[in-house]
């Protein structure tokens, strides 16, 4: 048998105990639901807190691998870049070629663009953005793999240097508007890659 003893009356909580610590787990909830959850999941950050905390910027990479994981679902339409290079040679993946991209961006617009690369081949960049200033999360993106990356920056008007593809797959930018007017991004690139294009 056991000798444990049975706890008394006087020692279990009261119902207005119960309340109250129910209560405060529903208001702790609510509170890291507002601040956290909602913010770093779906870029929703109804108080500001979630930008402060850093959370926000987490949620809107989310919400674009998602909107690009659809958009390669369905099979959208996308906005082939203009092509400056002569690709009548081999026709490889690992051809030269020069593209330059321009993008509209509306007042929190965002949009991405990607060059198909393979493992260890590399291409010089440089992108400026015209009336304003964005933010910008240069990555990458593979078949088992949602997210590389290489370097991100907030309200910036322009970078360049060189890309060199960690792995086969997608290699770009995502870029979004954080002006308060409408801005032009010009994406020059140079090196080789397959194709590139606007993905979101």
């Amino acid at each position: 048998m056991f000798n444990s003893q049975r706890p008394s009356i006087s020692d279990l909580p009261t119902n207005r105990q119960l309340v109250k610590a129910t209560a405060f787990a529903l208001v702790t909830a609510t509170v890291l639901l507002v601040t956290v959850v909602l913010p770093a999941e779906y870029a929703i950050d109804p108080t500001g807190a979630g930008r402060l905390l850093g959370y926000s910027e987490m949620g809107e990479i989310k919400e674009q691998l998602a909107a690009e994981a659809a958009a390669d679902e369905q099979n959208a339409d996308v906005e082939e870049v203009r092509s400056l290079a002569d690709n009548s040679g081999s026709g490889s993946e690992a051809a030269t070629r020069t593209d330059v991209t321009e993008l509209t961006l509306a007042p929190g617009e965002g949009a991405e663009v990607k060059a198909v690369m393979v493992e260890g081949a590399s291409l010089q960049y440089e992108w400026s953005v015209q009336d304003g200033h964005v933010n910008f999360d240069t990555h990458a993106d593979a078949p088992g793999i949602s997210y590389h990356g290489y370097g991100k920056g907030r309200a910036s008007t322009g970078e360049a240097g060189t890309l060199v593809a960690a792995f086969d797959g997608s290699h770009g930018w995502f870029w979004r508007n954080r002006s308060s007017a409408t801005v032009t991004v010009t994406l020059t690139t140079d090196g080789s890659y397959s194709e590139i294009k606007r993905v979101v």
